[in-house]
């Protein structure tokens, strides 16, 4: 099949930007995305001209590296696919495609699609981790948590970290990444004893970073490929206001807060 792609080309952030017509005239609908792309670099490199620069590792779905805007949308049409997992048989013959980067202040564009996100490994150095000494392994029953908060605690551990949630939201808040990372440990046991501490440092840096505040729009769960939900910043939110008006680590209750 025939098609067009409209590509942001921009050669570093400093650098202003512009979108560039490309047209394929055999596009195989059993293509991935990317593969789509490496034969539209293919045929520039021949031609002497700059291939687009995007970002992949994985092409799986795992590594989150991939991500990109597509019409309009992060990670293209498909619900909880990125856009490695993407294939060509969403579209039809003539489409147009609109390609662009991640927009967001906290995210800049390194050249072309790929834009840089070490702001969110620097979300998580500030306390997406278990510091404490646990001491040596213990049984596999002696740590009891309920089915209830390990299915929370392994949906938020989903978060691949793309930057879709940034992508999408009007105000380029990073709220959905940030709450599922403090979120996952929130709710298993290991995670309590620095709860507090997690919470406020991780969203001291989310600002820090010039993320935007979050206003419950909802286009980040809609978004995201792995699914997270809206209810992790909510969670997130109660954990910030314990720890900044009361201060003190919670007594019983649920590592749900309880």
């Amino acid at each position: 099949m025939k098609i067009t792609l409209q590509v942001w080309r921009q050669a570093d952030k400093s650098s202003a930007g512009n979108f560039e017509s490309y047209t394929l005239d055999s596009v195989s609908e059993h293509m991935s995305f990317l593969e789509m792309l490496d034969v539209l670099n293919e045929e520039l490199s021949v031609q002497g001209k700059e291939p687009v620069a995007f970002e992949h590792d994985c092409r799986e779905g795992i590594c989150g590296s991939c991500g990109f805007v597509i019409n309009g949308r992060p990670h293209g049409p498909n619900p909880k696919t990125t856009v490695c997992q993407l294939h060509m048989r969403s579209f039809k013959d003539g489409d147009q495609l609109v390609l662009e980067p991640f927009r967001a202040a906290a995210f800049p564009v390194i050249k072309d699609l790929v834009v840089d996100r070490s702001a969110l490994d620097r979300i998580i150095q500030h306390g997406g981790y278990v510091s404490v000494n646990t001491g040596n392994p213990q049984d596999a029953n002696a740590l009891l948590v309920s089915k209830d908060d390990s299915d929370k605690a392994m949906d938020a551990a989903a978060c691949i970290g793309c930057g879709a949630c940034v992508a999408a939201c009007p105000n380029a808040s990073g709220s959905l990444f940030t709450s599922a990372k403090i979120s996952h440990l929130a709710l298993l046991p290991q995670g309590q004893p620095e709860r507090e501490r997690r919470v406020v440092a991780m969203l001291e840096q989310h600002d820090a970073e010039g993320f935007g505040p979050c206003s419950q729009h909802g286009e980040c769960e809609v978004a995201c490929p792995k699914g997270i939900k809206l209810t992790n910043i909510a969670r997130m939110n109660g954990d910030y206001l314990w720890a900044q008006l009361l201060g003190s680590p919670r007594v019983g209750g649920s590592a749900d807060g309880g």
